[in-house]
């Protein structure tokens, strides 16, 4: 990459990785009420927000697929793409904190439960549950078994690592000038296929590649410079921002079937992205905190299922002993929910995951 390319990139990123916070935040939003309710302690989820986790793991996989392909095009295009490369990188990034995560949620849910008394049914067997996961299965794994929660937040991994299994060789053997149209094509083929009634499983297990499809497709237009007049307009950057805005914090936006729910968020999830890293937004968010929180935002995302556990508990045995109104519960919950959460994946960005980020960058042309 030369000085000029390596100077757009740096200068475009840390909106992205803002965003790749305040998604994770999203889901820790969601996932709070939800356990609190479950050990019938107080909660709140009144607001849309608070129910748009799932959506917010949507923009996650819009948002890896614009970034990973658009890197496997800017080196395809500069020939030295090297598939090698490219999984050992995926595996120093993400394996380390995903099999932590594994490992202690199955200690956790087998081990440690039944230690302090705490009934979990447990539907698998640890050879099942450990070949599923290994495998990058956890969406079927989690929608099969129901886990536990530490588990199940593994299902995005899972679908992410699919998803480039397939993708970056098909884009190592296609000549550069074919990657465009067949990407086109098999998100168009990919998208019918997933809404067909005959094939089920693919919405049951949560297969949505066609967000990560849709996230590359616009990375290559980007890259290829045919998105120029996006670029410059305030007025598509606004409503694109302005709509993904609404869907998140409103409910106006209802739809009668899957079909047309997934295509709305599909496109404007895709172009959100877009505009939000590549766009004329008229802002760069250089926050020093915001930009680092979104750099440990993957452990935000991986850590936080855990320190809710952990939160939850100590209010379970301490509600008797303190007076607090319901309110004050709820608020002491997510404070202290998500300052453990940020301390923790603090730690392990500084003292765990850097180790094997700076081997990463030992691949990186």
């Amino acid at each position: 990459m030369n000085p000029k390319d390596k100077k757009f990139h740096m200068k475009k990123i840390p909106n992205l990785d803002v965003l790749r916070f305040f998604l994770a935040s999203f889901v820790v939003l969601q996932h709070l009420p939800k356990l609190c309710k479950n050990q019938n302690l107080p909660y709140f989820d009144g607001l849309p927000i608070l129910n748009r986790g799932v959506d917010s793991v949507y923009v996650f996989f819009v948002l890896s697929g614009f970034l990973i392909i658009k890197s496997i095009y800017e080196e395809k295009s500069k020939s030295f793409f090297s598939i090698k490369n490219f999984y050992v990188r995926r595996i120093l990034r993400i394996f380390p904190v995903y099999y932590f995560v594994m490992i202690f949620g199955l200690i956790f849910y087998n081990l440690i439960l039944p230690l302090i008394g705490i009934p979990f049914e447990i539907t698998y067997s640890i050879p099942v549950g450990l070949a599923m996961m290994v495998f990058f299965l956890p969406n079927v794994f989690s929608i099969m078994y129901e886990p536990g929660g530490i588990l199940q937040v593994l299902w995005s991994l899972g679908i992410e690592e699919q998803f480039y299994l397939l993708v970056a060789p098909l884009m190592y053997l296609l000549p550069l000038k074919k990657i465009l149209k067949t990407l086109i094509i098999l998100a168009s083929i990919y998208f019918i296929i997933f809404h067909l009634p005959a094939l089920d499983f693919l919405r049951k297990y949560e297969f949505m590649y066609f967000f990560l499809f849709f996230g590359g497709i616009v990375a290559i237009l980007e890259e290829k410079k045919k998105l120029e007049f996006f670029k410059k307009s305030r007025i598509f950057a606004f409503t694109m921002i302005s709509l993904t805005v609404l869907y998140f914090f409103t409910d106006l936006f209802l739809f009668k079937t899957l079909f047309l729910k997934n295509l709305f968020t599909g496109i404007v999830f895709t172009f959100f992205v877009f505009v939000l890293g590549y766009g004329n937004v008229g802002f760069k968010i250089k926050n020093k905190m915001l930009n680092y929180l979104g750099k440990i935002s993957y452990g935000i995302y991986m850590y936080h299922v855990i320190v809710l556990n952990f939160v939850v508990f100590l209010f379970l045995k301490i509600q008797d002993k303190i007076i607090l109104t319901d309110t004050l519960v709820i608020i002491s919950i997510n404070i202290l929910t998500f300052i453990l959460t940020f301390l923790i994946s603090h730690l392990s960005f500084k003292y765990y995951e850097s180790y094997f980020l700076k081997l990463k960058n030992k691949f990186r042309r």
